[in-house]
């Protein structure tokens, strides 16, 4: 967390579109002379042309490969960990029953193109599935009430008798798998 760096660069930015977040970044920041942007808001970054040296991006819900070709300079380096398709998947089915599969736009592939077609050079993609297993559901519960768009319309009271079903699965299999689904992009302007 950027908040724990005992030294931060003298021109440091974060971008964040959640409001609760955006405030949260900007009370633990904002004191230590970052730039804390509200992207929720801002169509364009008020970050210099060519002034950064890194832009890093964790989980985005949409990549913007312009914004950050934009605000590196040449030779500049972008570095991200993003969610990809169909991540807990098999939790969303438990809930909600099979959804028909969708063209995801989390696809690493076509975010590499992508970030290519707006300027940058992708030097490494890596692709991850990653194991999930939940134990009890209270540890499911407790994920999807913060993961909320994997069953936006979770609560407890709603879905007791599929955590009840959940629960007996649990106690009989020993657990519930599901797969999270990620990659690391890495690319230079």
């Amino acid at each position: 967390m950027v908040n724990e760096a005992p030294i931060l660069p003298p021109d440091m930015y974060v971008t964040e579109s959640w409001p609760p977040n955006v405030r949260r970044a900007r009370g633990l920041l904002g004191p230590r002379g970052v730039t804390v942007i509200d992207t929720s808001r801002n169509d364009e970054l008020p970050i210099p042309d060519g002034s950064l040296d890194l832009v890093t991006s964790r989980h985005p819900v949409r990549p913007r490969w312009a914004w950050a070709r934009r605000a590196l300079r040449p030779g500049g380096h972008y570095f991200g960990q993003h969610v990809g398709p169909e991540s807990a998947r098999e939790l969303t089915d438990f809930f909600m029953g099979p959804i028909p599969a969708e063209p995801s736009g989390r696809d690493p592939y076509r975010e590499a193109a992508d970030a290519e077609r707006a300027g940058l050079r992708v030097t490494d993609l890596r692709i991850a599935r990653c194991r999930m297993e939940f134990f009890d559901v209270g540890a499911v519960a407790w994920i999807l009430r913060k993961c909320v768009w994997w069953v936006p319309d979770f609560t407890v009271t709603k879905y007791v008798d599929k955590l009840d079903e959940l629960d007996r699965l649990i106690r009989t299999k020993g657990s519930f798998v599901a797969h999270s689904t990620r990659h690391l992009i890495e690319a230079t302007r």
